[in-house]
């Protein structure tokens, strides 16, 4: 088939492939330049980006504000004429601050979950003229028809696009434990309910709702079947993981590239939400009942209860990023036992389209 372009806002990506947002230091100005220079959509992730910075423990807020500016500017240098988005999560505790950095950094894309970005638009207001677009990322075709009414009734504004994540997915996830394993949520439905759910509105709009579709996504032979489906996109994190670029360090990847398929598992995470993670002593440790002692340094989650918590999540990825593993764990999509090797940003997405123009 064809390889159509990606178009949000008034930024037109040459490829439709978003590489997804990684936290914790997983996709930072490196693996986004990449990506971008490629003709995709790079995404830093701004949970804890402060991670590094030498006042994080201090001054965890300023250090992720700093840090985020930073990376995009990084991110912007190399790939000039890229598109660079940023994902920050809706129950992060500095979500408003990372938000208002990246519009003052010049992001081209906000992408917006773990929670309904219902306010998202009041924070452009006070930038006129910013071209950054807005994208929240959702679970189901409700969340999307929610969104526009409050989008709509309260600022006359429209998403630019959304991104719908499916029970495949690595991370958090926006499904309980029972729904993850039921076929009614399968992606393949879940985007024609939401394309059903969000094309009123577009018409209303008088433009497209670009509905870009994620997790389980792993070939160019599964791009072409979900645009067949009618999205107009796909968004790919798990892929990008081991690849050259990536920021995370070489154990983070070899944890990916050693995951069997009995290893990718489901976790309660501390953040109160389920999540897909590559299984390891440190996981089964916590499975055990066994905590690890931990005084809340960043305040980083909303919803986090550090007292209830076996571990520090925060710390935890911070670790798994740096390599620790047996502190820490890699957060991975349900796919990750097929990778076999770290590859170059441009042959990953090389392979893809012409996975894609295959089918």
């Amino acid at each position: 088939m064809l390889i159509p372009k990606l178009k949000i806002g008034v930024h037109e990506a040459e490829v439709p492939i978003i590489q997804g947002g990684m936290g914790v230091g997983v996709s930072l100005h490196s693996l986004a330049s990449a990506v971008a220079k490629m003709g995709g959509i790079g995404v830093i992730a701004a949970a804890a980006v402060g991670f590094l910075a030498p006042d994080f423990d201090k001054h965890p807020q300023l250090a992720n504000i700093r840090t985020l500016k930073e990376e995009i500017t990084l991110a912007r240098n190399l790939a000039p004429g890229g598109i660079i988005g940023v994902n920050i999560m809706v129950a992060l505790s500095d979500y408003e601050d990372l938000v208002t950095a990246s519009f003052e950094a010049g992001a081209d894309i906000i992408f917006s979950g773990a929670g309904l970005p219902l306010n998202l638009p009041k924070l452009k207001e006070k930038y006129p003229g910013n071209k950054t677009a807005l994208v929240p990322i959702i679970s189901s075709a409700r969340a999307a028809d929610i969104l526009c009414k409050k989008w709509l009734r309260s600022y006359n504004y429209l998403p630019d696009a959304f991104v719908l994540e499916g029970p495949k997915a690595g991370g958090h996830l926006g499904f309980s434990l029972e729904e993850l394993t039921n076929k009614k949520y399968r992606l393949e439905q879940l985007v024609l309910e939401t394309l059903q759910a969000i094309t009123p509105y577009a018409q209303k709009a008088g433009k497209p709702i670009p509905l870009i579709v994620a997790g389980g996504v792993y070939s160019g032979e599964d791009i072409a079947r979900f645009l067949n489906l009618g999205a107009s996109g796909v968004q790919m994190a798990t892929r990008f993981v081991v690849t050259e670029e990536c920021d995370a360090s070489e154990g983070f990847k070899k944890e990916h590239l050693r995951a069997k398929k009995e290893d990718i598992v489901f976790i309660k995470s501390p953040v109160g939400l389920p999540g897909r993670a590559v299984k390891n002593k440190f996981l089964e440790a916590v499975e055990r009942g066994e905590k690890v002692p931990f005084k809340c340094p960043h305040h980083c989650i909303k919803t986090c209860k550090p007292k209830k918590s076996p571990y520090c999540i925060s710390l935890a990825l911070i670790n798994a990023q740096q390599g620790k593993l047996d502190e820490g764990f890699a957060f991975a999509g349900s796919n990750t036992y097929r990778s076999e090797k770290i590859v170059k940003v441009k042959d990953l997405i090389e392979e893809l389209l012409e996975g894609i123009k295959k089918a």
